[in-house]
């Protein structure tokens, strides 16, 4: 079933005793971008000029003598300086379409060699709610997961959770000291969430009051360097002109961070103090940067009622965060947080110790690394230990576990640089055999190009945007609704549908993005009917769906059928040809984990059913070949589109 495997077979054979390692060059065999080039394209003759010798085109000609294409295309035609033209012979794709139709899996066979796969995502703190932070983790892992169970991998999600940290040393200093008895009585979720955003203020404030003087400081000087460097490059001419004012703008953009830094700390101070209320609980617990630390690890050395009051608040903690999970069709097969880890962290330490990786550093337990200027800090002089320390136990337990062959940790790129400590740390210790792999993804932006904030300039909360997503989409239903005076839906339906399109235009704006780049968040842009979004995916399924029941099809008995079909369109052969790329999409996505390949796919197919269907007629095709073609790749195109989907998370709704 699978094209494209099946012609790398073919050039494989072809290569063989041409050149060593054929392997490379068989990934320049992609589908052609303009039909008049073929279907397929193989590129590799103008490479293989430095390994060969002589003209390209002649190369071309040497590899299409030994290829032997022919159950699969018409014969190969060279163009321009060597490019290798294939073109599908069009019973081949009807029969690839007949595989494809009467398989529940659109003929896409599971992968010859599955791995054992542990995909490491969203892990917030439980502590606090969840926030926009975490829909890329969430999203981009889910979809990952999805998509390698489908290829016939054995995967395990984990949601590695923040139930150890500070933050509950944060919120059991709250709840001894801030808290509200009858709003914790009446909300507990609520109250906690209150008692750790007020203590959070509190040490934000404090912070910002003992750096001020040094951001200060640091502000002016790079504010003075800044005009200087202006200055020079004013000044500067010939050769040392092109330099002085690249010297100018980096120190400019310096000056700016730095003013902006102190703006920041300004901006914290003249919050607390301009309420009477905050300013005089910021003097209240002015020790409490202390004192949280203090209960953080009193509870970590087992104090009976810290660890009496952790164990109260992590359920209604998890509750909160199970609810957004809920939502967003989000599953985990394990939820180990780091508190699992703990009593295993003394003996992480003393195993990396007996194996001579770690050295002390001023008191504190180290592993230098090759490669690295700073050592990956294991344990500090107080005794407490770090997320290294819990990571590494993470990878034993796992590794003694499940077996895995490959872990995605699918965490934002600002943790590069721990995980890239983490990952060779493991290896000397002895996990050299486990494929590591960070998924790092970018930012969120708002429209002012910084990361995405309220217009107060808190961070904004995962629960309040999927309430906005849905509500924005209620609003667009019915609005559509009330132009379509004949479709009638109820209350239950129209809010079913704006819950689906909302939440899953939210999912795909994050995932149609290349997820190592920001991107700027628009309600406007991820709920339009046109473009690449969630809900232009989702019309032309509901549309089939529509054919199907106009034409009182039976779509089982048209999958199981065996009548002829024929293309006389180039519409439909075209959308035939992009329907059967859906295998190798899937497996272009997990060679560098990018989801947005397949959302790509699925707006490409659907933009070509959308031309197939203005200018082919479906149920009143001409004949009755026309017709049977035309409906099996309307079955096949909301199947692959409900999978595909499917495989970014996102549900569909039978009529729109």
């Amino acid at each position: 079933m699978n094209v494209l495997a099946r012609l790398q077979a073919a050039f494989r054979s072809a290569l063989d005793g041409l050149v060593d390692s054929p392997s490379t060059y068989l990934e320049m065999i992609r589908p052609s971008q303009d039909p008049k080039f073929g279907d397929y394209q193989a590129n590799l003759a103008m490479p293989l000029k430095s390994v060969l010798g002589g003209n390209p085109r002649d190369i071309a000609a040497k590899i299409v003598e030994r290829l032997d294409v022919s159950a699969l295309c018409d014969p190969p035609e060279i163009a321009g300086p060597g490019f290798i033209n294939l073109r599908l012979r069009d019973e081949v794709i009807v029969e690839m379409l007949r595989t494809a139709l009467r398989d529940e899996r659109l003929g896409i066979a599971p992968v010859a060699e599955p791995k054992t796969v542990i995909v490491d995502f969203s892990s917030p703190n439980v502590a606090k709610p969840m926030h926009v932070g975490h829909i890329r983790s969430t999203v981009i892992g889910d979809s990952l997961s999805r998509i390698l169970r489908f290829l016939g991998h054995r995967v395990i999600t984990d949601n590695h959770l923040g139930d150890w940290g500070t933050q509950f040393g944060m919120i059991i200093y709250g709840f001894k000291h801030l808290r509200d008895e009858s709003a914790y009585a009446a909300a507990p979720v609520a109250e906690l969430g209150r008692l750790y955003r007020q203590v959070r203020a509190i040490m934000d404030y404090r912070a910002a009051v003992r750096e001020l003087p040094k951001a200060e400081a640091e502000a002016k000087q790079l504010a003075a360097a800044a005009a200087t460097a202006a200055a020079l490059a004013a000044a500067a001419q010939g050769p040392e002109a092109k330099k002085a004012a690249g010297d100018a703008k980096r120190a400019a953009r310096r000056s700016e961070e730095a003013a902006e830094q102190l703006a920041s700390l300004r901006e914290k101070i003249a919050k607390t103090e301009a309420s009477p209320a905050a300013s005089a609980l910021a003097a209240q617990h002015a020790d409490i940067e202390r004192a949280v630390l203090d209960e953080t690890a009193a509870l970590h050395a087992g104090d009976a009622e810290n660890r009496r009051l952790w164990e109260e608040f992590l359920p209604y903690c998890r509750e909160d965060i199970q609810r957004i999970y809920e939502r967003l069709a989000i599953r985990f097969d394990e939820e180990l947080g780091e508190s699992f880890y703990h009593p295993w962290l003394g003996e992480t330490v003393d195993d990396l110790t007996k194996r001579g990786l770690v050295r002390d550093s001023d008191g504190a337990a180290c592993v230098f690394l090759d490669g690295f200027d700073s050592p990956m800090i294991v344990r500090k002089r107080d005794g407490a230990y770090l997320y290294a320390t819990t990571d590494l136990a993470t990878i034993r337990y796992r590794v003694s576990t499940w077996n895995p062959d490959l872990c995605l940790y699918v965490v934002d790129h600002r943790q590069s640089e721990h995980f890239a400590k983490l990952f060779a740390a493991a290896k000397v210790w002895g996990f050299e055999k486990l494929e590591l792999r960070h998924v790092s993804f970018g930012t969120v932006m708002g429209d002012d190009g910084r990361p995405f904030k309220t217009r107060s300039g808190d961070t904004v909360g995962l629960e309040g945007l999927l309430d906005e997503a849905v509500t924005r989409a209620r609003a667009v239903v019915d609005e559509n609704l009330k132009k379509n005076a004949d479709l009638e839906f109820d209350e239950t339906e129209r809010q079913r549908i704006a819950e689906t399109v909302g939440i899953g235009a939210l999912k795909y704006a994050d995932l149609s993005q290349n997820r190592s780049s920001d991107y700027v968040f628009s309600y406007d842009k991820m709920l339009a009917l046109k473009g690449n979004t969630a809900p232009y995916l989702l019309y032309p399924y509901a549309r089939v769906n529509g054919i199907f029941a106009r034409g009182e099809v039976d779509a089982e008995a048209l999958r199981r059928g065996d009548r002829a079909m024929a293309f006389v369109a180039p519409e439909e052969r075209r959308l035939a040809l992009l329907l059967l790329q859906f295998e190798n999409v899937l497996l272009d996505v997990t060679v560098d984990w990018l989801p947005n390949l397949l959302a790509a796919y699925l707006y490409e197919v659907t933009t070509a059913f959308s031309q197939f269907y203005e200018r082919c007629s479906v149920l009143d095709a001409p004949d009755e070949t026309s017709r049977t073609t035309r409906l099996a790749l309307c079955d096949l195109l909301r199947r692959t589109v409900r999978t595909g989907l499917d495989l970014l998370g996102i549900g569909v709704v039978e009529r729109m």
